[in-house]
């Protein structure tokens, strides 16, 4: 009987698997000698048959190009992302209540060209060297931008300043004994503010090969904000830039959402000249330069209206439970 509910617990732990696994065939066993054992045997027999069926695969393919007609498709390898658990919040390319609660929400003003950004940097009390590198170069990012000391200001006076001033967004850097490690992002006059942790930081003259941005507006680029909270929030951080953005400076800023985790990238697209072809021509190619700053967001909280910590509304709040099942996702 405990060896059934061992046995459920596992299928639960990985319900997209469809055949059991050498590990699930061999852990009824007691003895932990004769398990090895069969697990070796099972594991090596299983290393064979895959081998075989991939020569048999690599047959198929050399035959189809001999014949010249197409070749088995090519099979795709399972990740997590591919086998990513269908959320009921999930969109539909063109959802007709999505784009009316998009018509009506508090960012609907930038998406209409009604208002263009103005955002308010500024950070937690006594900021470090490293901080002011960081924040010139996310200037550098945010040509609309204006960086504000903190001075010992409390948060609900900068909102209220910046809201009087006409900034259509305040976004606030923590820092914890020399190490940037959070966001705060308050969209103005009526919110709603995000909560980000920040990690994996690294400036532009840690990376290797990278080039100096130029104070232009660029691209932007949004990947897998998939569900109604991922898309709300893709629509916060489109809002801090600008939707005219410089074509000629090749600058993209993106904001790529992979497994809840948001990274960060600057870059911009370079076209080279290269040796002529044979026939004359002379061949182009496209490379990336990396320009800076590199980081990762995770979404700890989203509250309706601006910052409140004592009687806000929250619309999410992480929780470290939400990621137990390594398939389900929230944004």
């Amino acid at each position: 009987m405990i060896e059934h509910k061992k046995d459920n617990k596992k299928r639960k732990r990985d319900p997209g698997t469809e055949a059991p696994t050498v590990g699930q065939l061999t852990s009824h066993i007691t003895n932990k000698q004769v398990r090895s054992e069969q697990y070796a045997k099972l594991k090596h027999k299983a290393k064979k048959e895959k081998g075989a069926e991939r020569r048999k695969r690599q047959e198929e393919i050399e035959r189809a190009e001999k014949l010249g007609v197409e070749g088995p498709k090519k099979k795709v390898p399972k990740t997590i992302e591919n086998t990513r658990e269908k959320d009921v919040t999930m969109i539909a390319p063109e959802d007709a209540d999505v784009e009316a609660d998009d018509a009506d929400d508090e960012f609907a003003s930038y998406f209409n060209r009604e208002q263009a950004p103005n955002v308010l940097l500024t950070t937690s009390y006594r900021p470090s060297k490293l901080m002011f590198q960081f924040l010139s170069e996310m200037l550098e990012v945010l040509p609309c931008a204006t960086f504000y000391k903190r001075q010992g200001i409390a948060l609900k006076k900068i909102v209220k300043y910046a809201t009087a001033k006409g900034f259509t967004d305040v976004a606030v850097f923590n820092e914890d004994r020399k190490q940037i490690n959070g966001m705060l992002l308050i969209h103005l006059p009526a919110g709603p503010t995000a909560l980000f942790r920040l990690s994996s930081l690294k400036l532009s003259k840690e990376i290797k090969g990278h080039g100096r941005a130029a104070h232009l507006k660029p691209e932007l680029i949004l990947n897998h904000f998939d569900t109604r909270l991922g898309h709300r929030l893709g629509r916060m951080l489109a809002s801090l830039f600008h939707q005219d953005p410089n074509f000629k400076s090749r600058q993209v800023a993106t904001f790529h959402n992979q497994r809840d985790c948001i990274f960060f990238r600057h870059h911009r697209y370079i076209f080279e000249e290269k040796k002529k072809g044979q026939e004359g021509t002379p061949q182009v190619a496209a490379r990336l330069q990396e320009l800076g700053p590199r980081f990762t967001l995770k979404l700890q909280s989203l509250q309706t209206g601006t910052f409140d910590s004592k009687e806000g509304e929250f619309e999410f709040i992480y929780k470290s439970k939400m990621h137990q099942n390594r398939r389900r996702f929230v944004l």
